[in-house]
């Protein structure tokens, strides 16, 4: 499909819903348990060991450090065993580190193991996964790399909830991590024949994975990733802190705050895979920016919890959409190399998963929460940017958008 303009609207194209695809999409509900999961549990798993939050914080950088790990080796791992195989090793590894902190809740060095292993494990299931869906969609890959991170944050929301439902009952907090390894052996049990696109096998052509370098769209593409990453770990590590500040609630309300933002995350994938059909993906990246902006100047200034969780809701509506557009235009400048651009991409997010936090956490020790949580609209301009960058050069270059 040709495509003169990266702002002319575009034709409607179908999204082909797949025994494959509805694979890809069950992993990745079964991956949001694993991090929904291990999230929910850290404050109680902190508890049982006897640790600062700075030490329990340690368990995140295990998680940041695990992924850039398994990113570097994941090209080398797909052309040794095949993607299908990378997929569900990843699967079993993710189970297995979940089953690690389950196992020795007490024990700091284990659980930083089994966090990273998990972390690590999970990427590949997830990247691989993302490039398999951008491998069989084509033109609507944008839309299925969406729909399937709508599934991830639906399931994401109830992970929460069983955590807490496990912590007060007769078996503890740690039962409620044997959901992931039990949906993994099930989910292999009865799909694990299903046959999953191989890199090269696209929808309208095959692209053979090279071993040229990127060019610096990869670079840029892979950079506004980072900030779309930073920005969501930002929200997802912070905002319950700033909204007590601003509101004056407990810490134990504010944590609700959280849930608002993921909520609009899951209205905003259900409603950006249908927008990623019909909108031109340079537009709907920009458009997502802008409203996550406005839903950040929102939560910023209130001081009323009303506002403050709508702010929270907005915001969440548009970085819905970060990581899909942002990883599919990744992928998109990879020149058919997705297998490789996606453990770039792993790399780029575990970057981002373990300074962009952090980094806001340091700045809140020196200038407040509030003050900090301007690296937020920070990391919105750089994307757009990057954005605006890459659009300029190709407008010079007279060449369409590949995504």
């Amino acid at each position: 499909m040709h495509r003169g303009t990266e702002l002319t609207a575009i034709a409607p194209v179908r999204l082909i819903r797949d025994r494959a695809t509805l694979l890809i999409y069950l992993q990745l509900g079964v991956f949001a348990t694993y991090l929904y999961g291990l999230s929910s549990a850290l404050p109680l798993l902190r508890l049982d060991q006897g640790v600062s939050q700075a030490v329990a914080g340690l368990h995140g950088t295990a998680m940041a450090v695990g992924g850039i790990i398994t990113g570097l080796a994941l090209p080398w791992l797909t052309g040794r065993i095949g993607r299908r195989a990378v997929i569900w090793t990843g699967m079993a590894g993710m189970s297995a580190g979940t089953l690690l902190v389950a196992a020795a809740p007490t024990t700091l060095s284990v659980t930083l193991l089994g966090y990273g292993v998990a972390s690590g494990m999970s990427s590949i299931t997830l990247y691989s996964g993302m490039a398999a869906l951008d491998d069989r969609h084509g033109p609507a890959g944008p839309a299925a790399i969406s729909e399937a991170n709508a599934v991830c944050v639906i399931v994401g929301i109830g992970v929460p909830f069983v955590v807490s439902a496990a912590a007060q009952s007769a078996f503890g907090w740690r039962a409620a991590l044997l959901v992931t390894p039990v949906l993994a052996v099930l989910l292999a049990l009865t799909m694990g024949r299903v046959r999953i696109p191989e890199p090269g096998e696209t929808v309208g052509g095959a692209a053979a994975e090279g071993e040229s370098r990127f060019g610096w769209r990869f670079y840029l593409a892979s950079a506004v990733l980072f900030c779309c990453v930073a920005m969501e770990f930002c929200f997802n590590l912070w905002a319950a802190k700033l909204f007590s500040d601003q509101t004056g609630l407990p810490a134990a309300v504010a944590a609700t705050a959280v849930a608002a933002f993921t909520g609009g995350m899951a209205a905003g994938r259900l409603a950006g895979a249908w927008l990623a059909l019909r909108v031109p993906p340079t537009v709907l990246f920009l458009g997502a920016l802008l409203v996550a902006a406005g839903g950040w100047a929102i939560f910023w200034v209130s001081t009323n919890p009303v506002f403050s969780y709508a702010g929270l809701a907005v915001s969440g509506l548009g970085v819905a959409l970060h990581f899909p557009m942002a990883l599919s235009r990744v992928l998109a400048a990879s020149g058919g190399r997705r297998d490789r651009a996606s453990a770039m991409a792993s790399i780029f997010a575990g970057l981002a998963v373990g300074i962009g936090p952090f980094l806001l956490g340091a700045l809140a020790d020196g200038f407040g929460t509030q003050q900090a949580f301007l690296m937020v609209p920070a990391l919105i301009g750089l994307a757009v940017g990057g954005l605006l960058i890459t659009m300029s050069g190709r407008s010079r270059a007279g060449v369409g958008e590949p995504a």
